[in-house]
Protein backbone atom coordinates (compact mmCIF):
# COMPACT_ATOMS: atom_id res chain seq x y z
CA UNK A 1 0.00 0.00 0.00
CA UNK A 2 1.16 3.50 -0.83
CA UNK A 3 -0.26 6.70 0.62
CA UNK A 4 0.85 9.92 -1.06
CA UNK A 5 -0.07 13.39 0.16
CA UNK A 6 -1.21 15.86 -2.49
CA UNK A 7 -1.23 18.78 -0.07
CA UNK A 8 -4.01 20.03 2.22
CA UNK A 9 -6.47 17.09 2.48
CA UNK A 10 -5.70 15.48 -0.86
CA UNK A 11 -4.25 12.00 -1.02
CA UNK A 12 -3.42 9.32 -3.56
CA UNK A 13 -3.99 5.90 -1.98
CA UNK A 14 -2.83 2.80 -3.85
CA UNK A 15 -4.55 -0.18 -2.22
CA UNK A 16 -5.56 -3.57 -3.62
CA UNK A 17 -6.45 -2.93 -7.27
CA UNK A 18 -7.49 0.68 -6.72
CA UNK A 19 -5.75 4.01 -7.03
CA UNK A 20 -7.94 6.41 -5.07
CA UNK A 21 -7.64 10.16 -5.39
CA UNK A 22 -9.09 11.59 -2.19
CA UNK A 23 -10.34 15.20 -2.20
CA UNK A 24 -8.12 16.24 -5.12
CA UNK A 25 -7.68 19.99 -4.91
CA UNK A 26 -4.64 20.59 -7.12
CA UNK A 27 -5.34 23.78 -9.08
CA UNK A 28 -4.63 26.74 -6.83
CA UNK A 29 -3.47 24.59 -3.92
CA UNK A 30 -0.39 26.42 -2.59
CA UNK A 31 1.09 23.13 -1.38
CA UNK A 32 0.85 21.34 -4.74
CA UNK A 33 3.41 21.81 -7.54
CA UNK A 34 1.30 22.35 -10.65
CA UNK A 35 3.94 20.91 -12.97
CA UNK A 36 3.55 17.49 -11.28
CA UNK A 37 -0.19 17.13 -11.86
CA UNK A 38 0.18 14.27 -14.37
CA UNK A 39 2.23 12.31 -11.86
CA UNK A 40 -0.38 12.77 -9.16
CA UNK A 41 -3.32 11.54 -11.22
CA UNK A 42 -1.61 8.82 -13.30
CA UNK A 43 -3.47 5.52 -13.20
CA UNK A 44 -6.23 6.76 -10.89
CA UNK A 45 -9.25 4.46 -10.78
CA UNK A 46 -11.64 6.40 -8.52
CA UNK A 47 -12.08 9.85 -6.95
CA UNK A 48 -13.22 9.76 -3.33
CA UNK A 49 -14.89 12.92 -1.99
CA UNK A 50 -15.55 13.65 1.71
CA UNK A 51 -17.67 16.82 1.27
CA UNK A 52 -18.50 19.67 -1.04
CA UNK A 53 -16.12 22.48 -0.04
CA UNK A 54 -13.93 23.76 -2.84
CA UNK A 55 -10.66 22.93 -1.10
CA UNK A 56 -11.73 19.26 -1.34
CA UNK A 57 -13.61 19.10 -4.65
CA UNK A 58 -11.57 21.54 -6.74
CA UNK A 59 -10.28 19.20 -9.46
CA UNK A 60 -12.65 16.26 -8.99
CA UNK A 61 -14.95 16.88 -11.95
CA UNK A 62 -12.12 17.72 -14.32
CA UNK A 63 -10.12 14.61 -13.44
CA UNK A 64 -13.22 12.42 -13.62
CA UNK A 65 -14.00 13.71 -17.09
CA UNK A 66 -10.43 13.59 -18.41
CA UNK A 67 -9.65 10.12 -17.03
CA UNK A 68 -13.18 8.71 -17.45
CA UNK A 69 -13.27 7.47 -13.85
CA UNK A 70 -16.09 7.68 -11.29
CA UNK A 71 -16.48 10.08 -8.42
CA UNK A 72 -17.41 8.24 -5.23
CA UNK A 73 -19.14 9.95 -2.33
CA UNK A 74 -22.38 10.90 -0.68
CA UNK A 75 -25.39 10.31 -2.92
CA UNK A 76 -26.69 13.89 -3.06
CA UNK A 77 -23.43 15.46 -4.25
CA UNK A 78 -22.54 12.67 -6.67
CA UNK A 79 -26.04 12.66 -8.20
CA UNK A 80 -25.83 16.43 -8.70
CA UNK A 81 -22.54 16.09 -10.56
CA UNK A 82 -23.84 13.22 -12.68
CA UNK A 83 -26.78 15.35 -13.81
CA UNK A 84 -25.03 18.72 -14.07
CA UNK A 85 -21.58 17.69 -15.26
CA UNK A 86 -22.24 14.44 -17.13
CA UNK A 87 -19.68 12.43 -15.20
CA UNK A 88 -19.96 8.90 -13.83
CA UNK A 89 -20.52 8.51 -10.11
CA UNK A 90 -20.94 5.97 -7.35
CA UNK A 91 -23.24 7.59 -4.85
CA UNK A 92 -23.87 5.99 -1.47
CA UNK A 93 -24.48 7.06 2.10
CA UNK A 94 -23.32 6.70 5.68
CA UNK A 95 -23.14 3.09 6.79
CA UNK A 96 -22.88 1.90 3.20
CA UNK A 97 -19.90 0.02 1.81
CA UNK A 98 -18.67 -0.08 -1.78
CA UNK A 99 -16.01 -2.27 -3.39
CA UNK A 100 -13.41 -0.18 -5.18
CA UNK A 101 -10.96 -2.43 -6.95
CA UNK A 102 -10.96 -4.91 -4.07
CA UNK A 103 -10.75 -2.26 -1.34
CA UNK A 104 -13.83 -2.01 0.89
CA UNK A 105 -14.80 1.61 1.50
CA UNK A 106 -17.39 2.38 4.17
CA UNK A 107 -18.81 5.86 4.62
CA UNK A 108 -18.90 7.03 8.24
CA UNK A 109 -19.99 10.15 10.02
CA UNK A 110 -18.06 13.43 10.31
CA UNK A 111 -18.96 16.67 12.06
CA UNK A 112 -18.32 19.70 9.86
CA UNK A 113 -20.35 21.35 7.06
CA UNK A 114 -20.72 20.75 3.35
CA UNK A 115 -21.68 23.11 0.54
CA UNK A 116 -20.67 24.24 -2.91
CA UNK A 117 -20.66 27.76 -4.34
CA UNK A 118 -23.76 28.59 -6.37
CA UNK A 119 -24.79 31.61 -8.44
CA UNK A 120 -26.92 33.01 -5.63
CA UNK A 121 -25.13 31.52 -2.63
CA UNK A 122 -24.12 28.17 -1.18
CA UNK A 123 -25.66 24.95 -2.47
CA UNK A 124 -26.02 22.18 0.11
CA UNK A 125 -25.72 18.70 -1.36
CA UNK A 126 -25.62 16.07 1.34
CA UNK A 127 -23.56 15.86 4.49
CA UNK A 128 -19.87 15.73 5.29
CA UNK A 129 -18.38 12.26 5.74
CA UNK A 130 -15.31 10.22 6.53
CA UNK A 131 -14.29 6.80 5.23
CA UNK A 132 -12.99 3.50 6.51
CA UNK A 133 -10.84 1.99 3.74
CA UNK A 134 -9.95 -1.68 4.19
CA UNK A 135 -7.50 -3.73 2.12
CA UNK A 136 -4.11 -5.45 2.14
CA UNK A 137 -4.54 -6.36 5.81
CA UNK A 138 -5.06 -2.76 6.96
CA UNK A 139 -7.93 -0.39 7.70
CA UNK A 140 -7.46 3.32 7.18
CA UNK A 141 -9.69 5.80 8.97
CA UNK A 142 -9.80 8.89 6.81
CA UNK A 143 -11.61 11.47 8.92
CA UNK A 144 -12.46 14.07 6.30
CA UNK A 145 -12.98 17.44 7.95
CA UNK A 146 -14.36 16.91 11.43
CA UNK A 147 -14.40 17.85 15.07
CA UNK A 148 -14.05 15.25 17.82
CA UNK A 149 -17.34 13.37 18.03
CA UNK A 150 -18.78 10.58 20.14
CA UNK A 151 -19.24 8.43 17.01
CA UNK A 152 -15.49 7.88 17.03
CA UNK A 153 -16.07 5.53 19.97
CA UNK A 154 -18.10 2.92 18.11
CA UNK A 155 -16.13 3.47 14.89
CA UNK A 156 -12.87 2.66 16.64
CA UNK A 157 -14.33 -0.42 18.31
CA UNK A 158 -16.14 -1.76 15.25
CA UNK A 159 -13.62 -1.08 12.47
CA UNK A 160 -10.40 -1.17 14.56
CA UNK A 161 -8.42 0.93 12.06
CA UNK A 162 -4.65 0.74 12.38
CA UNK A 163 -3.93 3.79 10.19
CA UNK A 164 -5.40 7.24 10.82
CA UNK A 165 -5.39 10.06 8.28
CA UNK A 166 -6.53 12.85 10.58
CA UNK A 167 -7.52 16.44 9.86
CA UNK A 168 -5.60 18.38 12.48
CA UNK A 169 -4.93 21.94 11.35
CA UNK A 170 -7.34 23.67 13.70
CA UNK A 171 -9.72 26.60 13.09
CA UNK A 172 -11.93 24.66 10.62
CA UNK A 173 -11.30 21.19 12.09
CA UNK A 174 -9.72 19.46 15.08
CA UNK A 175 -6.34 20.87 16.00
CA UNK A 176 -3.25 18.79 16.77
CA UNK A 177 -3.99 18.42 20.49
CA UNK A 178 -7.60 17.44 19.87
CA UNK A 179 -6.63 14.96 17.16
CA UNK A 180 -4.08 13.36 19.50
CA UNK A 181 -6.66 13.13 22.29
CA UNK A 182 -9.23 11.53 19.98
CA UNK A 183 -6.69 9.09 18.57
CA UNK A 184 -5.66 7.99 22.05
CA UNK A 185 -9.21 7.90 23.45
CA UNK A 186 -11.02 6.07 20.68
CA UNK A 187 -8.47 4.24 18.54
CA UNK A 188 -5.39 2.03 18.60
CA UNK A 189 -3.55 3.42 15.60
CA UNK A 190 -0.13 2.13 14.65
CA UNK A 191 0.38 4.91 12.10
CA UNK A 192 -1.06 8.44 12.01
CA UNK A 193 -0.77 10.94 9.16
CA UNK A 194 -2.01 14.51 9.74
CA UNK A 195 -3.61 16.62 7.03
CA UNK A 196 -5.55 19.86 6.50
CA UNK A 197 -2.54 21.76 7.82
CA UNK A 198 0.38 23.87 6.53
CA UNK A 199 -1.71 25.13 3.60
CA UNK A 200 -2.34 28.62 4.98
CA UNK A 201 -0.92 30.63 7.91
CA UNK A 202 -4.27 30.23 9.70
CA UNK A 203 -3.65 26.48 10.06
CA UNK A 204 -1.10 24.55 12.14
CA UNK A 205 2.33 24.50 10.53
CA UNK A 206 3.74 21.36 12.18
CA UNK A 207 2.52 18.17 13.82
CA UNK A 208 4.75 18.48 16.89
CA UNK A 209 1.78 18.56 19.28
CA UNK A 210 0.27 15.51 17.60
CA UNK A 211 3.52 13.59 17.96
CA UNK A 212 3.89 14.63 21.60
CA UNK A 213 0.37 13.45 22.35
CA UNK A 214 0.80 10.01 20.79
CA UNK A 215 3.88 8.34 22.29
CA UNK A 216 4.47 4.93 20.77
CA UNK A 217 2.51 5.75 17.61
CA UNK A 218 4.28 6.28 14.29
CA UNK A 219 3.26 9.84 13.42
CA UNK A 220 4.39 10.69 9.90
CA UNK A 221 4.49 14.29 8.73
CA UNK A 222 3.90 13.78 5.02
CA UNK A 223 5.69 15.59 2.23
CA UNK A 224 3.84 16.36 -0.97
CA UNK A 225 4.22 13.61 -3.61
CA UNK A 226 6.55 11.52 -1.46
CA UNK A 227 4.88 8.09 -1.12
CA UNK A 228 4.52 6.49 2.29
CA UNK A 229 4.74 2.71 1.96
CA UNK A 230 2.91 0.61 4.55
Amino acid sequence: MKITWLGHSGFRIEIEGAVLLVDPWLTGNPMFPAERRAEAVAGATHILITHGHGDHTGDAVGIARDANIPVVGIYDLVSHWEAAEGITGIGFNKGGTVDLGGAAVTMVNACHSSSMAGKTGPIYLGHEAGFMITGEGHTIYLTGDTAIMADMGWMGEYFAPDIGILCAGGHFTMDMKQAAWAAKKFFDFKTVIPCHYRTFPLLAQSADELQAGLPGVRVIEPEVLEPITI
